[in-house]
């Protein structure tokens, strides 16, 4: 049985799409004791110093595979090679994306269809192969990652907000196909999260860490959650913003 007793996180190895994320490899770490980890990145080559901290962790092993997120064609050869190499996939996380550049994307449409087409199109693709493959072997979990910004989007970060907005409401589409099958979707509502990718930024109020993250993800898995705010208290922020009036709303910061 995939589920242990029914419920926790689903036995298998642990795949990580974007396998330099400071919050995948925070999850990954901490699913690693007695795992197989696959980290799909750019570069596979170079991820070192990942491996070794996942070995560390106590993963049984870890392997890297070659994987562009944006080229989507390559998407299911890929998904379906490393099931058909690694056997039943446990956990399969969703931890790509870009944040982009807002001036930038307002004034050149190729950098504002880049941003969408990593944080969006690429997502819905590689979910939409996770779902067929994860329901052929009749369970497992997948993590995926909107954020406070898809939930009502800000004039200040309209771009990457859109992107996240419509995979927000593509994840709860797919959870609730997902129903009765086996296979459960956690959906991860983060808000500023310290990191790599938020470099340089003024922290946001309710800010916290990859691995504040990583601990919230986790007992998502074990207590299968559909959805889940990090931290908690967005969820009370998620409510109030539907009320703010949009005179207001268009001058709120990111």
């Amino acid at each position: 049985m995939g589920l242990r007793g029914g419920r926790g996180v689903a036995a298998g190895p642990v795949l990580v799409l974007g396998g330099r994320s400071e919050i995948g490899l925070e999850v990954a770490r901490r699913l690693a004791p007695g795992r197989v980890v696959i980290l799909a990145a750019r570069r596979s080559a170079a991820l070192t110093a990942e491996v070794a901290a996942l070995e560390a962790a106590g993963a049984t092993a870890v392997h890297c595979v070659e994987f562009d997120a944006d080229d989507t064609a390559s998407h299911a050869a890929l998904l379906e090679k490393i099931a058909a190499k690694h056997g039943r996939i446990g956990v399969a996380v969703l931890a790509f994306g870009i944040l982009g550049d807002q001036a930038r994307a307002e004034e050149d449409p190729a950098h504002a269809v880049a941003v969408v087409h990593t944080d969006f199109v690429a997502q819905v693709s590689v979910l939409t192969t996770l779902a067929g493959l994860l329901r052929a072997q009749g369970d497992g979990q997948i993590v995926v990652f909107s954020s406070i910004a898809g939930v009502r989007v800000r004039r200040a970060n309209y771009v990457y907000g859109s992107a996240k907005a419509g995979l927000d409401g593509f994840a709860c589409g797919l959870a609730d196909a997902l129903h009765g099958s086996g296979v459960q979707l956690l959906l991860v509502r983060s808000g500023f999260v310290v990191g790599r990718m938020t470099a340089g930024m003024d922290a946001a109020p309710f800010a916290s860490t990859p691995g504040q993250v990583a601990d919230a993800v986790v007992e998502g898995l074990r207590k299968h959650s559909a959805r889940i705010a990090v931290p908690r208290i967005l969820n009370l922020v998620f409510l109030a913003t539907r009320f703010v009036p949009r005179s207001i709303w268009r001058r709120m910061p990111r």
